[in-house]
């Protein structure tokens, strides 16, 4: 009965297959396979062993335009985790000849290697794993290989497992097992993955379908994928059961005792017969003002033929649309993967609502008007950056985004601890604290760095100093936020009479001035002592129980003087001392002391002596380092920051002369770099220092028009592993006081380049970057402590495209987990308050 339903089954879509179907797969110069509307890559981007399985490695499948498979490898476990281990990859060879790709993979924690073959079969790729040795006993039934399947494609759509009708589920329900923590394989370092609550057992999800061919989609054919195995069992598991950014994952064991090639696998992505892309029209979703220079980039398949024209259509106040501007397309010619071309309709000035149409792809409504730019920092201002005030209590409205977190404080890093968020406490704590010993006075103040609860102090103190350059060049009055330091309280869209940002200024001020003070220089970080609370997602009040751990206590018990637990969840300082960080925070605490002068006076003082007292001691540790000038910023670079801040702060001759003397060497160096510090003097110096600094700006000003060779976007793209809107951020607040100081040389068309990516001209989509900016199409989703709802918090910035090798970006816009894409961090988002700033007052 069974295989009679299959056959049924597998008739009624056979020609729907074959009537979608392109043409073979083939290994094209890049190195990886492909057909027209089908990319699959063997190890074009590997895992990087920083955070281990990132969701962006292995073998991967671009489907029709949209990453949809990923991790094909060797894993120990039915749904990985985020640290899970991953194999390292020691060989990667392409053998043109046969159309294959080989890796060799290893698992040096159990002496285990294996090679994966990816070979073109017609339309399909085989994927076959062979052994030299057997798996080794202790990996046997947990080492197999996996693909897995991004969820927000796949569900609500159909799959079957050998004629077996189903529906991927949209919410995480299927079934799952416990089994003794004995079981579970080692990951990564020993960090417990999950809190188990004293049971002494993990989680395992049990599959969902288990058979011989799986059909993913058949219901969608641009998602369409055929899986057969005739000698293992295919199991298809949904890895959302143990963590909310897991994946769908395909998952075959490999045979105990056996060698050569142990396990096949056939793939075929379904590709659609002459598939070509629609148009990605890049516009700016916020809108335009009159004046501004106005050009659409369209991002083209490279099998589109790009047409002569496209139009701008103008919406009148009876809802009717009509054509008042046709214009050229240009081309600017191929990057990476698509042509792109531009549509500019400059010329259009008239206040009004309007979309462009190119073809028959047409674009959502955008403003032109001069009030369009007027907000764009609201949200992130409002309401983004208060929620993440740490140590408080935060409300809006109806609703408490979190209690006030950590009233337990942090204890002492012991020594020689490796933290799983790339931190590590060196040999000793370079403190008067012992490991495990309470640090008094660290919980106060400071803000959450990002989609986690931990305070990273380096971002912090670019967050004051950002705060602080938005307070002296602008003197924002805005005031929407209501902050009771005293009373660890914070409510939303209610004004208490002071500025938020001078509010903002002194609460990161107040958590890092008690770290020079407590520990006697600045922390790494302040974070996690235990992996399953550092992936906490929710409130952060609930993160620990606020109760300092008692190892005179059993698990889980409360002292019966309530002031103590027998919970380790503590939150730690790591505190080994780096004098390039203690440099940073000199330059932020003399900036910060001006600003705090006359609003919180005490604050400021302590501010400005211990700006003094780390420039000096910094200044004096790293002299003795060997290559000071090529560590992390540049020690000379670094210095030419804190002795403005403190010649600014204090009118001390020494600190300007300093300033001068490390400053022009710096630009030497490179002027991308270090021209910023060197605008933010102006104001402080005589004419003929801006007459020296003249020739640095020119040569600005030549990388900014080597931009528009580089790339059709005219700006700089990040091609990390972290999406580049940080680096853009910085350039465009470059690029604003280049054009405020040198208006001759720096064309301020080049600002609207960068405030255009961020609002929807870019590569993969047209969506704003900024969340609820660009009120017609903001990104909806985001990396942020809310994610698993898949939601925002409003005035988020994205990290923005990601590159993955050899020729993708991708930002996207139904799942928020990948945060290389998705994550708004604390210091990013100030770098957008500041930008957003400048660039307001410029756009005027």
């Amino acid at each position: 009965m069974r295989k009679s339903t299959f056959l049924s089954a597998a008739m009624l879509l056979l020609p729907v297959f074959n009537s979608v179907s392109g043409q073979e797969l083939k290994l094209n110069d890049l190195d990886y396979f492909e057909t027209q509307g089908v990319n699959v890559l063997a190890y074009s981007n590997i895992f990087s062993g920083g955070f281990n399985d990132e969701k962006n490695a292995g073998i991967e499948l671009i489907h029709h335009g949209v990453r949809t498979a990923q991790g094909g490898a060797i894993r120990l476990s039915n749904t990985p985790e985020q640290w899970d281990l991953v194999p390292a990859v020691s060989n990667r060879k392409v053998d043109k000849a046969a159309n294959s790709i080989e890796v060799s993979l290893r698992y040096k924690d159990f002496d285990f290697d294996s090679r994966v073959v990816v070979t073109a079969k017609g339309k399909a790729v085989e994927i076959a794993v062979y052994l030299d040795k057997p798996v080794p006993k202790s990996l046997e039934g947990k080492a197999g290989f996996n693909l897995e399947f991004l969820p927000s494609q796949y569900w609500a759509k159909t799959y079957l497992m050998d004629g077996r009708f189903n529906r991927f589920p949209r919410y995480a329900v299927s079934n799952t097992t416990t089994k003794p923590n004995s079981e579970k394989i080692k990951q990564y370092k020993g960090y417990v993955t999950a809190d188990d609550r004293g049971t002494g057992k993990f989680v395992d999800p049990l599959p969902l379908e288990t058979g011989h061919t799986l059909l993913l989609a058949p219901d969608e054919p641009g998602r369409l994928v055929k899986i057969t195995s005739s000698d293992a069992d295919l199991m298809l598991f949904d890895g959302r059961m143990l963590a909310q950014n897991g994946w769908y994952v395909v998952r075959s064991l490999l045979p105990a005792g056996k060698t050569g090639k142990v396990l096949s696998w056939i793939v075929e992505p379904n590709a659609i017969k002459g598939w070509i892309r629609e148009p990605n029209i890049g516009l700016s979703q916020v809108g335009y003002i009159p004046a501004q220079p106005k050009v659409s980039v369209i991002e083209l398949d490279k099998n589109d033929k790009p047409l002569a024209k496209a139009s701008l259509y103008k919406i009148d106040e009876k809802g009717t649309a009509s054509e008042v501007f046709s214009g050229n397309v240009v081309s600017w010619g191929n990057y990476y993967k698509y042509h792109y071309v531009k549509f500019d309709f400059s010329s259009v000035k008239t206040p009004g609502i309007y979309y462009i149409q190119y073809g028959n792809t047409k674009t959502n409504n955008f403003l032109i008007d001069n009030s369009v730019y007027n907000w764009i920092t609201d949200a992130t201002s409002d309401v983004w950056i208060p929620i993440h005030m740490d140590h408080m209590y935060v409300k809006e409205g109806y609703r408490v985004w979190h209690g006030e977190p950590f009233k337990d404080g942090y204890l002492q890093a012991p020594p020689n601890t490796d933290h799983f968020d790339l931190h590590s406490q060196g040999p000793t704590t370079d403190t008067k604290y012992k490991a495990l010993e309470l640090i008094p006075g660290l919980n106060v103040g400071g803000f959450f760095d990002a989609g986690d609860f931990d305070i990273e102090t380096g971002s912090n103190i670019s967050v004051v100093e950002n705060f602080v350059q938005t307070w002296e060049y602008f003197k924002p009055m805005r005031d929407e936020t209501f902050v009771d330091e005293q009373h660890r309280y914070v409510d939303l869209h209610r004004p208490d009479g002071t500025p938020d940002v001078l509010q903002f200024i002194e609460h990161g001020t107040l958590n890092l001035v008690a770290q020079a003070e407590k520990i006697g220089h600045m922390a790494q970080t302040l974070s996690n002592s235990v992996l399953d609370n550092y992936h906490h997602l929710g409130d952060a009040a609930s993160l620990t129980d606020n109760l300092p751990y008692n190892p005179n206590l059993g698990p889980y018990e409360i002292a019966k003087d309530g002031r103590s637990s027998g919970v380790k969840d503590d939150m730690w300082a790591f505190t080994s001392r780096n004098p390039q960080l203690d440099l940073q925070a000199a330059t932020m605490f003399a900036a910060a002391s001006r600003a705090l002068k006359g609003y919180n006076d005490d604050l400021s003082v302590r501010a400005l002596e211990q700006s003094k007292r780390l420039q000096k001691e910094a200044t004096e540790l790293l002299a003795k380092q060997p290559n000071n000038t090529t560590r992390r910023g540049g020690f000379g670079s670094a210095d030419v920051a804190t002795n403005l801040q403190l010649y600014i702060a204090t009118g001390e001759k020494q600190y300007i002369d300093k300033f001068q003397e490390l400053l022009w060497p710096a630009l030497d160096r490179g002027v991308t770099f270090g021209l910023l510090t060197a605008l933010d003097a102006i104001p402080h110096m005589d004419a003929a220092y801006k007459e020296k600094l003249l020739p640095y700006v020119v040569k600005y000003n030549e990388y900014i028009k080597g931009l528009e060779k580089q790339n059709p976007y005219g700006v700089p793209i990040g091609l990390g592993n972290w999406a580049g809107n940080g680096a853009l951020l910085s350039f465009g607040t470059t690029v604003c006081f280049a054009n405020k100081y040198f208006p001759d040389i720096v064309d301020s068309s080049n600002i609207y380049k960068v405030s255009n990516w961020l609002f929807g001209c870019h590569p993969y989509h047209n969506y704003s970057f900024v969340a609820t900016v660009g009120a017609t199409r903001p990104k909806a989703v985001f990396y942020g402590n809310n994610r698993a709802d898949f939601s925002a918090i409003p005035g988020n910035v994205a990290p923005g495209v990601l590159f993955r090798n050899p020729d993708h970006f991708e930002n996207y816009d139904d799942w928020p987990f990948l945060w290389g894409e998705n994550e708004g961090t604390i210091a990013g988002n100030t770098s957008y308050l500041i930008f957003g700033s400048v660039f307001k007052n410029l756009a005027k």
